[in-house]
């Protein structure tokens, strides 16, 4: 069959990605932290953006609405992005939905996905501003584990090549304090003799915080035992045996250790008293409190009212007077083409921004008609629950509600939650019917909780007691429930229980 050339015509249907889209879709995902991150920096490079709380010019930007309209078709009037979020109208079919299905190339660049993140940008760094820290910043801050660490080697080493040697051995440290590289190859790197690097190590291993520098575990537990002076034969086989305390193996300690019932309890408890990570308190970011996206409070009547928190609503509107006033003044296209380019960004940043809100508002009153009987009863009454189902009753795409419980939570009377811990597998009940896998391992935890010291419920005894309760199980997946949540066997848990004073 020959190879011929021809020309055909072929009408096809695509939904091509705008950068607008994309930044919609990309907002909705954020959480508050992110998208205030965002926010900062679009105001830094946008000049038409606003704070709506701190811009006198665009306190009022209705007044400069008509002024506007005389310049291009981009002005109207601009609401801010929190007066959108917390009104009663939910937005045009024009003006974009979130969760449009969208085919794309799995193989086109990053930077073709919108606009830089949060921490992108030019407004991210440039002048004196952003070279390091200042003064404040560093004597606010907790000093990190390796400048610890330096700290203690610039007074207790004076040999300036012992000073080089000890530097790169807390380099060579990992985040939780240990030093699991190899001696051997940090010698022949560093160009000394192994014995010389071990000699180093011991004395560095007399550093604060007891236990750094260590190579195992057992050598963290053991230098902070012969700190307190308790590393005696006796505790030193204890430490050889780690595996059984794991296993709580009493009767075979006692015989290792060589010691009695009551010693045995007494070294078992100083070695839990010890920290097996020295370095945790090191470099630890500051905790940031868990800011709700949606509040849930009980009315009167006993319903629910479900409401977005200003809090976590960046306010920012669209600085119509400063487009009015500039533009005018342009001198050529490409000035007035910038200007009208920056002025529909602001607006579409304005409306995704309103679009987020709504979304997230009206995934959450739906999560919230679902797990009713969670939020009035407690974790008993979790109910199993998909992002299908979710999608299909408000009407959009499984992935919109997907991106839409990400990272956002919910503070209802019960509690804070992330909107995603609503979502739970399903468990086959006995006699029909369903039962969410949170609440299963919510009883599972009360069952051994209420367990006595001579009646330890097996797994097998957890399942018939589930299945009394209507609860169709598998003794497999009693074990990963009860594993996930680090409860020991019932042998351990009968061990301890024992042994326990």
């Amino acid at each position: 069959m020959a190879a011929t050339q021809r020309l055909e015509l072929r009408q096809s249907q695509t939904l091509v990605m705008t950068p607008q889209l994309q930044q919609a879709i990309k907002l909705l995902q954020l959480s508050s932290l992110d998208l205030a991150a965002f926010v900062e920096t679009e105001l830094e490079e946008n000049p038409l953006l606003a704070r709506a709380d701190d811009s006198p010019e665009a306190a009022d930007p209705r007044e400069a609405a008509e002024e506007v309209l005389a310049y291009g078709p981009e002005g109207g009037e601009a609401a801010d992005s929190l007066e959108h979020a917390l009104s009663e109208a939910l937005p045009a079919a024009a003006e974009g939905p979130l969760d449009a299905q969208v085919d794309y190339d799995d193989n086109s660049p990053a930077d073709d996905w919108g606009l830089s993140g949060p921490a992108g940008g030019s407004g991210a760094g440039g002048g004196f501003d952003g070279d390091g820290e200042d003064f404040e910043q560093r004597l606010s801050r907790a000093p990190t584990l390796r400048e610890h660490l330096l700290q203690q080697l610039q007074v207790e080493l004076s040999d300036p090549g012992e000073r080089l040697l000890g530097a790169q051995l807390i380099e060579a440290l990992e985040e939780d304090g240990y030093l699991r590289a190899d001696l051997e190859e940090l010698a022949e790197q560093l160009g000394c003799p192994r014995a010389r690097l071990e000699a180093l190590l011991a004395r560095l291993q007399r550093f604060e915080p007891t236990g750094v520098f260590a190579r195992d575990l057992r050598e963290c537990l053991a230098l902070q035992l012969a700190e307190r002076d308790r590393l005696d034969p006796c505790m030193a086989a204890l430490l050889d045996n780690l595996p059984l305390v794991a296993a709580r193996d009493w009767e075979r300690l006692q015989r290792l250790c060589s010691v009695d019932r009551e010693d045995l309890i007494e070294m078992v408890a100083e070695l839990r008293a010890l920290d097996p990570r020295p370095a945790a308190g090191f470099g630890e970011e500051a905790v940031q409190a868990v800011v709700p996206d949606v509040l849930l409070r009980t009315r009167p009547d006993g319903g629910w009212m479900i409401e977005l928190n200003p809090d976590s609503l960046p306010r920012v509107l669209v600085d119509s007077r400063t487009y009015a006033r500039v533009v005018g003044g342009c001198r050529d296209l490409r000035e007035r083409e910038y200007l009208a380019e920056r002025l529909q960004s602001a607006n579409w940043l304005v409306r995704s921004l309103h679009q987020r809100a709504t979304t997230i508002l009206k995934v959450a009153e739906e999560i919230v008609r679902q797990q009713d009987g969670f939020f009035r009863h407690g974790v008993a009454h979790l109910r199993p629950l998909t992002l299908r189902e979710v999608a299909e009753a408000i009407g959009m795409h499984e992935s919109t509600v997907s991106r839409v419980t990400a990272n956002k939570y919910l503070a209802a009377p019960r509690g804070t939650f992330e909107l995603k811990y609503f979502f739970t597998t399903a468990i086959a009940g006995t006699s029909g019917g369903e039962h969410s896998a949170e609440a299963v391992r919510h009883r599972i935890r009360a069952l051994i909780e209420g367990e006595s010291a001579d009646a330890v419920l097996s797994d097998d005894a957890i399942v018939a007691q589930l299945r009394s309760e209507g609860v169709d199980i598998a003794r497999r997946t009693v074990a990963k429930y009860r594993e996930a949540m680090q409860i020991p066997s019932s042998l351990q848990r009968r061990r301890g229980r024992a042994f326990a004073p």
